[in-house]
């Protein structure tokens, strides 16, 4: 079971199915599209696709969010570039990068059950996190199975 996760060699050999290098190429897209977004327009992510309420805060509150928005998206970024890097050179390492980002991913949703953000109700936010969810589980398991008869090579 590790030995996708942690292959012996860091190549470009890919041993699991071909929709889960596209479903990561997805993934990667939006992700990197969601951090460009909370880099240079977090407040408006803020308020309407997670539907915190900044208008409701001290004008400094609001700028620590919209801040604190901006360097998580920096962080996000940092994440896609290593896994455009494991996409286009580092192959073997696409199942690595999908357990990363889905335990990233995760462990956000725990850490917002015990220190929950107070917000406007349902939003948009939370369709595009179910989609990344979905789409990150099902990349797994398929870089996880090895296709019979067939190796991709880049």
């Amino acid at each position: 079971m590790i030995s996708p996760i942690l292959p012996s060699r860091a190549d470009n050999t890919y041993r699991g199915y071909k929709a889960a290098l596209w479903l990561f190429s997805f993934v990667v897209l939006l992700k990197m599209v969601i951090s460009f977004n909370c880099i240079f327009s977090g407040y408006s992510v803020a308020t309407s696709a997670d539907g915190i309420p900044l208008e409701t805060f001290t004008p400094a509150g609001a700028q620590a969010v919209v801040s604190l928005f901006a360097t998580w998206g920096l962080a996000q970024l940092v994440l896609c570039a290593l896994c455009l890097l494991a996409l286009f050179r580092y192959r073997a390492l696409v199942p690595l990068m999908f357990a990363v980002l889905l335990l990233e991913h995760l462990s956000r949703k725990v850490i917002l059950v015990f220190v929950p953000i107070e917000t406007k109700g349902s939003t948009a936010g939370n369709i595009v996190n179910l989609v990344l969810l979905c789409s990150m589980v099902i990349g797994l398991v398929l870089s996880f199975m090895s296709r019979v008869n067939s190796q991709v090579q880049a």
